[in-house]
């Protein structure tokens, strides 16, 4: 195999707010690599907007590198983080699999053979993309610490909102609700066996409320809707803005906290026995339910990704997931 025999073709954000399609001659395999035909990738909404517009803080340039990102912030870059392929060449005991690897929207990528994890045979491909998404979903339930029969808000019906809703409603006895400003979320809430509201319907008093809505408005619903000495765990990243949280009035009445979570770092009560390839691999299995696939609700090819990346950027229309197929 010569570095010329294959032309890999990826998605690049070029300028903030544009996007094109690059080809490159792949490098050769050496010992302990694979070579992946990519099937299918997944955009990773709130955090490809951010970068694809932009905004990612000079301070967390490095902070926000995902593991084979080419470029600098704010561009040219090539970014992401959801492909699912089928190994050509490499290991015996991969080729031929499905896999899944934390690598931008690119058609054929080489990389170290311990950075694919094999699918699911449970999982079909077009589903796993959501991973890297399940994981950091799984990653909030860790940090949050819920416990049966909990009532328990989840403000913001995006992917994440929706996959933790997901999670957190398999606790017994416990009261989930999804909260989002779009009605059209109730089917999947139902679906996900959560109750739906909007946020001025949204019942209080609860013992945990996840924000995940990316929105200055959706913080001041989730720190509304906590309990006496609850905690609202904030999914959300905001990129380069400025959001100004309600801690006046009842907060320090409340005793709420207010932390993060962010899927970089194992939480720290999983931290000790849990490697970050094991929490993913945990991701890949928890996507072997047919119902998120509903979370999947928009689709393209690799050629029209940079003209349907500026539309998810400019003009949210309500896409969950949106899938990037490959020829």
């Amino acid at each position: 195999m010569t570095e010329m025999e294959i032309e890999a073709r990826a998605f690049w954000l070029a300028a903030p707010g544009r996007g094109e399609i690059r080809t490159a001659p792949l490098k050769t395999p050496a010992p302990g690599e694979v070579l992946v035909r990519a099937i299918a990738s997944g955009v990773s909404r709130g955090t490809e907007t951010l970068v694809f517009s932009g905004h990612v803080p000079q301070s967390q340039s490095r902070a926000m590198r995902c593991p084979y990102q080419e470029g600098e912030f704010p561009a040219p870059v090539k970014y992401g983080y959801a492909s699912v392929g089928i190994v050509e060449h490499g290991a015996s005991a991969l080729k031929g699999k499905r896999v899944f690897c934390l690598y931008p929207h690119q058609d054929f990528y080489v990389v170290p053979a311990d950075a694919v994890l094999l699918v699911p045979d449970t999982v079909p491909a077009e589903r796993a993309v959501l991973a890297a998404n399940m994981e950091t979903a799984l990653n909030a339930m860790w940090d949050a610490g819920a416990r049966i029969g909990d009532r328990i808000a989840i403000v913001g019906g995006g992917v994440v909102g929706c996959l933790v809703a997901s999670l957190a409603a398999k606790l017994p006895a416990v009261r989930v609700e999804l909260i989002d400003l779009d009605r059209r979320r109730a089917a999947i809430a139902d679906a996900f066996h959560c109750r739906f509201a909007i946020p001025a319907e949204a019942a209080g008093n609860c013992d945990l409320v996840i924000h995940a809505s990316g929105s200055e408005t959706g913080l001041a619903t989730a720190l509304s809707l906590a309990g006496f000495e609850a905690t609202v765990l904030e999914l959300s990243w905001y990129g380069d803005r400025r959001v100004a949280a309600p801690l006046g009035e009842a907060f320090h009445n409340r005793r709420l906290t207010l932390r993060s979570s962010q899927v970089g770092e194992v939480a720290t009560a999983r931290r000790a026995r849990r490697s970050r390839r094991e929490r993913l691999a945990l991701a890949l299995e928890l996507l072997a339910d047919p119902v998120y696939d509903r979370l999947i609700t928009g689709q393209c090819g690799l050629d029209t990704l940079p003209q349907v990346m500026a539309g998810l950027a400019e003009a949210p229309d309500g896409t969950l997931c949106q899938l990037v197929r490959y020829s």
